[in-house]
């Protein structure tokens, strides 16, 4: 089949139009809902109702990268990627069974309806949780921000007649030459791409829109409704490829002949490199320890999923939504897998890796009728996934600035009423700031995502780990660990910037990888470290705080 991809039809804007009034009306529904409790408890935590189908669906590590990313790496070294997204598939194994209970638990006990606030009653520092707002807001932004790109894209894309389908796309060179300063105001808006710029509108107006009315159970009910579309468009999209290519073995056979046979083997094909003369290894030994840690522990703290947690109906939801969320994982990763190794002997030389998923989407299903409408249905998946990630972000943030800043630090008696209306405001502003943001927008998805998601890893998880076990952990260790976390992961960050390597492509996000480990695999020891060395140096908690947080309590208490 040539290279050559069919311009989308009607029927992929009609699905994502259909997805869309969908999502607002689902925030409709959760402004409902939320309405029967107080603003902080409905909007941020959305009354700690979660069911074991609404934890397991919205607990999902999928997102832009999920779609975009992770099929690039797929589609350029082969088979080997299973073993790095393996560590995926058991991220809701460990972030329920390590944290899930105490985080319930604590939550429940100190009254917190945020992450910075959790961690402020647990300890009783209002500078803990000052800190613990900053560098959520800092990693969180940038991923925010980043999710803004690929939903527009995927606006874009199907818009019919566009021309256009890549996901790593770049605004045209003239757009670019005209952000410099010489040139005129005019010149740089009619050199923008138009139709990127329309879906990234409609985009952050979608999410930010429904995000707005519903809060926090507006992204789980929708994010619940786009992990079941989410399910359909790959299995669809799976079953479609399989019966192209003539099943598994013969579409990695092909692959091979495509590639080489490391495609099938580790470390992993690597093209040569025409400067360096040598193949580049995507999973030497120690970059497969380093993937296992940063997703298995960046799912356990990242601060998105630790409020899920909070929001949780008991104990036994959470025992239940380990079964549920590891079967959901493998029928989305399992079959991205095998769509991406057959797309190798489909589509051999594709230049921009990040587009297979919707190349493929809109190849296999031109030929039968109705199949641009099958087309919709599948490019609703990454659509669903980057709005649902959207959503969730834009809660934490949101609630960042408002409850655990602005709220705690300048204004402690502000009424409901006062919070609500900024909430909004500040909701409206920061979609703003990410639009804007993508006016050029950014590059290397998935490298960023990986950057926000060792630093957060590095950042919370020992400080989680203190709050939820320690007796003896203080504020003071928890700062510690929070610090020297997220310093390890930057100062390792900085370093790989000026000390390029050919093999790793030209992104400036590429890390320092000190003895071939990846920064978390440093940060998260050196955090924990900190934090119970610091502990120890300093004054113990009070006693009645740590019964508060450790001992059982009477009955009828809460």
């Amino acid at each position: 089949m040539p290279d050559a991809v069919p311009e989308a039809g009607w029927g992929l804007p009609t699905v994502l139009v259909i997805v869309i009034v969908a999502s607002v009306y689902l925030g409709t529904l959760a402004q409902r809902a939320m309405a029967k409790s107080g603003f902080l408890k409905g909007f941020f935590l959305g009354n700690r109702g979660l069911g074991v189908w609404a934890m397991a669906l919205t607990a999902t590590v999928q997102s832009g990268g999920t779609f975009m990313g992770v099929p690039s790496y797929i589609y350029t070294y082969g088979w080997i990627v299973a073993l790095w997204i393996g560590s995926y598939m058991l991220v809701p194994l460990t972030g329920f069974g390590i944290l899930g209970k105490r985080i319930a638990q604590l939550s429940r006990r100190t009254g917190a309806v945020t992450v910075p606030e959790l961690f402020r009653r647990r300890f009783d520092s209002p500078a803990l949780g000052i800190v613990a707002s900053t560098f959520i807001l800092v990693f969180l932004s940038f991923l925010f921000i980043a999710q803004f790109k690929a939903g527009a894209i995927v606006m874009k894309i199907a818009i019919p007649n566009s021309g256009a389908l890549s996901l790593a796309e770049e605004l045209p060179a003239a757009a670019i030459d005209a952000v410099a300063p010489a040139a005129s105001a005019l010149g740089f808006w009619e050199n923008l791409d138009k139709k990127y710029l329309f879906g990234l509108v409609i985009f952050a107006c979608t999410v930010v829109g429904y995000t707005l009315i519903g809060g926090f159970l507006a992204s789980v009910w929708t994010d619940l409704f786009q992990s079941v579309l989410m399910w359909f468009g790959v299995l669809i999209l799976l079953g479609l490829t399989l019966y192209h290519v003539g099943g598994l073995e013969n579409a990695t056979r092909t692959a091979i002949e495509n590639t080489g046979p490391g495609y099938a083997f580790g470390p992993g094909y690597g093209a040569i490199n025409p400067d360096t003369g040598q193949a580049r290894e995507f999973l030497p030994v120690s970059l497969a320890v380093s993937m296992f840690v940063i997703w298995i522990f960046g799912g356990v703290a990242t601060p998105a999923g630790l409020v899920r947690l909070m929001a949780s109906k008991d104990t036994a939801t959470l025992r239940r939504s380990v079964l549920v969320l590891s079967l959901y994982n493998c029928c989305i990763y399992i079959p991205l897998i095998v769509i991406c190794i057959a797309a190798r002997g489909i589509m051999p030389g594709l230049e921009k890796s990040d587009e297979v998923i919707p190349r493929m989407a809109l190849m296999m299903t031109q030929d039968f009728a109705g199949g641009s409408l099958v087309a919709g249905l599948i490019l609703a998946a990454p659509f669903g996934a980057i709005m649902a990630t959207v959503s969730t972000f834009l809660i934490v943030i949101s609630s960042g600035i408002v409850h655990d800043i602005y709220q705690q630090v300048f204004h402690p008696h502000a009424d409901e009423k006062h919070l609500k209306r900024l909430t909004r405001i500040v909701m409206i502003v920061v979609g703003m700031i990410a639009v804007a943001a993508n006016i050029k927008p950014i590059d290397y998805l998935q490298a960023l995502i990986v950057f926000c998601t060792s630093g957060a890893a590095a950042t919370f998880l020992a400080p989680a780990l203190l709050a939820a076990y320690w007796r003896r952990a203080n504020a003071a260790g928890a700062i510690a660990a929070m610090v020297t976390g997220a310093s390890v992961v930057l100062v390792l960050f900085v370093i790989g910037k000026f000390t390029p390597d050919p093999n790793f492509g030209p992104t400036s996000m590429r890390p320092y990888y000190l003895l071939g480990l990846d920064p978390v695999v440093w940060g998260i020891p050196c955090s924990l470290i900190a934090g119970i060395a610091v502990s120890l140096m300093t004054p113990p908690p009070a006693p009645d705080l740590v019964a508060r947080m450790f001992d059982r309590l009477p009955a009828g208490a809460k």
